[in-house]
């Protein structure tokens, strides 16, 4: 995808100096750190129209797909919580604006439930993390690559998708290149996987932070009806449902979803 802000790369010591982070830097203005989904950074549109009003930190997770550093590797959530601090306080970032999609939007959320002095606002993009046994959320680890997408997008044949999926035809190579580009998480199974966690369930109610929540209305990876239990254990928190999009809402229905973040972060 074309960007049209002027980014730079920082490459920042974090974790008590033992992991090397690289950072994707744009724009000016109020600081807001952006916490992608599980499959890796893609300085998309949408980031270059958040960077057009704010100040944009994209870092990478350390062991995912988008870290190139396989060695990279955190034990779990707690140590990914701690890692974030460590890299706030690198990049000066006192009370930056947080802004989460999919696994980001847990990592965000834990973030301002642990610390909720850390983060001024906070911006859930279908976010994983709530757990209710009656709406489990889909494990996508072991589907076919064609029934994911089905989840993933609204239009599973449309041009963003497409746009995403430049691999293999062959079947067994496409589905590696599938759980490897887009969904794998990390390298071994030392890191945090992006599954519900029920712990936090009892720690949202920490989190101080205005909040708003996006979720795609044809969703079925995360199903909307989450939106709602993500809303009732928050105590400042707004729902904007969004038609004709499915867990990449911010990518494929860009222009809506843009205006609504910029206004809620700069409001």
């Amino acid at each position: 995808m074309a960007t049209t802000v002027t980014q730079k790369e920082l490459k920042v010591k974090a974790f008590n100096d033992l992991i090397e982070t690289h950072v994707a830097l744009a724009g000016s203005g109020p600081p807001v750190v952006f916490l992608h989904g599980a499959g890796g950074l893609t300085w998309d549109p949408f980031l270059d129209d958040l960077a057009a009003k704010f100040t944009v930190y994209a870092p990478y997770h350390p062991g995912t797909a988008g870290d190139p550093d396989a060695v990279r590797q955190l034990r779990g959530l707690w140590d990914l919580v701690l890692y974030y601090y460590e890299l706030f306080d690198k990049l000066g970032l006192r009370s930056p604006a947080v802004v989460g999609h999919s696994f980001g939007g847990m990592v965000a959320a834990e973030l301002a439930a642990t610390n909720p002095d850390r983060v001024s606002k906070l911006v859930l993009l279908c976010p994983i993390g709530l757990w209710r046994d009656d709406h489990p959320v889909q494990d996508w680890m072991g589907m076919k690559p064609e029934n994911l997408y089905k989840l993933v997008f609204y239009e599973p044949e449309g041009p963003l998708a497409k746009q995403m999926t430049a691999l293999p035809t062959e079947t067994d190579a496409k589905h590696d290149a599938i759980i490897k580009m887009t969904w794998a998480l990390a390298t071994t199974g030392t890191f945090v996987w992006p599954i519900p966690d029920k712990g936090l369930n009892r720690r949202m109610h920490r989190i101080t932070a205005p909040a708003l929540i996006v979720w795609g209305k044809h969703d079925r990876l995360v199903p909307p009806i989450y939106a709602q239990e993500f809303a009732s254990r928050l105590k400042k928190s707004q729902i904007a449902m969004i038609d004709k999009a499915a867990h990449v809402p911010q990518l494929e229905q860009r222009q809506q979803v843009s205006k609504l973040v910029a206004d809620f972060l700069r409001g």
